[in-house]
């Protein structure tokens, strides 16, 4: 064989939580390698902004509404046929200690993060097994294996997020679809919202000793939804410089 180079020309691909940050350095890797990618957003303007400099389409939608999924999907099939790679990045912060959460901060947390996970791949689904192929990769955390303080709504999301990995990828491995994970340990705008000496603490358990930039997370994301990658699927990767060793 000769030198791996990931190529998606044909492939159409869906990339949640891609105004910005990671999501948006996916949407940009894909559409760098030749793939059809649309970005879904609800922060309209940025999502638009993003999706013109990247080289994408954009749509204004939260994956937390059945409806706008549905109507993502749809869009995509309209426009290029086909849906082969689903990268499940959205997410919101609502953190307090748990005596101090409300109802809503809890339920529009598991809403984004483990609901929209679900209600994305379950629109692909049909369209995968139609194909015979599909890719989902999605996006869990640290947090969701080993918590963290004011942070049980976001901890309880990301740990539901590796158990859906898993049991998507038992149920439709039969049909050509590959499921797998990363957790990742990137500099976004969650990491940017924790206090410097804290920041200095957290930097200092990373064996690596930075925190990584979001085009090494998109790296890992587009290295699981290649051609190359056929053979893993349920696997949960630390994409984090050795914080989960």
């Amino acid at each position: 064989m000769g030198n791996l180079a990931l190529e998606f020309t044909g492939r159409t691909v869906v990339v949640t939580g891609s105004a910005r940050g990671i999501g948006k350095e996916v949407a940009r890797t894909f559409a760098t390698a030749g793939a059809s990618v649309y970005l879904i957003d609800p922060d309209a303007d940025e999502v638009k902004r993003s999706a013109e400099e990247v080289g994408g389409t954009a749509i204004v939608g939260d994956v937390s509404s059945t409806q706008d999924v549905q109507n993502a999907i749809g869009q995509m099939v309209r426009e290029t046929g086909r849906v082969d790679i689903v990268v499940n990045n959205a997410g919101i912060l609502r953190d307090k200690v748990l005596w101090k959460l409300t109802d809503e901060d809890w339920d529009q947390v598991l809403a984004v993060h483990a609901g929209g996970t679900f209600r994305m791949t379950r629109a692909a689904v049909p369209h995968f097994r139609e194909q015979g192929y599909g890719r989902v990769i999605n996006v869990t955390s640290f947090t969701g294996l080993h918590g963290n303080r004011g942070q049980a709504n976001y901890a309880t999301a990301k740990a539901g997020i590796i158990g859906f990995t898993k049991t998507a990828a038992k149920e439709l491995a039969a049909f050509g679809v590959t499921v797998n994970a990363i957790s990742p340990n990137a500099e976004t705008r969650m990491i940017a919202s924790i206090p410097e000496n804290r920041r200095e603490a957290v930097t200092a358990e990373i064996p690596l000793k930075r925190f990584a930039q979001p085009h090494e997370m998109a790296a890992a994301i587009a290295f699981l939804a290649s051609e190359e990658a056929g053979y893993i699927t349920g696997t949960i990767l630390p994409v984090d410089g050795g914080l989960a060793m």
